[in-house]
């Protein structure tokens, strides 16, 4: 039973800058797909960004691509979202989850393992 913690969230002045990570109970962070969602109050959960086991290639969605990098820390053996300028907008709790590397990406219900999420406020 794989275990996620994310780490790295709170409170930020819009146009600043936030870290967030995602910390797994074993090594299934070099053997899974991960990927960050976030979810808004009064909201849906939505896709913002992935890394594949296969060749740690990434992917982004288009709307916050000049904003967010996700990298993966195997040192530390976590998974981590750097967001940059930072808007009211991306108020939200973030998760982290893992699957198998396997299909796509960006589908919520191909992940089976979540953590608890990291609440991210961006104040004006």
């Amino acid at each position: 039973q794989v275990q996620l913690a994310e780490s790295g969230g709170g409170l930020v002045q819009a146009g600043g800058s936030m870290r967030l990570s995602c910390a797994a109970s074993d090594r299934s962070l070099e053997t899974y797909d991960m990927a960050w969602f976030r979810q808004a109050p009064g909201k849906g959960r939505y896709f913002i960004a992935a890394i594949r086991y296969s060749d740690s290639s990434t992917y982004v969605i288009d709307s916050v691509r000049d904003r967010v990098t996700i990298s993966r820390d195997t040192a530390r053996n976590t998974v981590d979202l750097q967001m940059n300028n930072l808007k009211l907008e991306d108020t939200a709790v973030y998760f982290c989850a893992a699957k198998p590397p396997i299909h796509g990406l960006d589908k919520s219900t191909r992940y089976g393992y979540w953590g608890q999420g990291t609440q991210v406020t961006v104040s004006s």
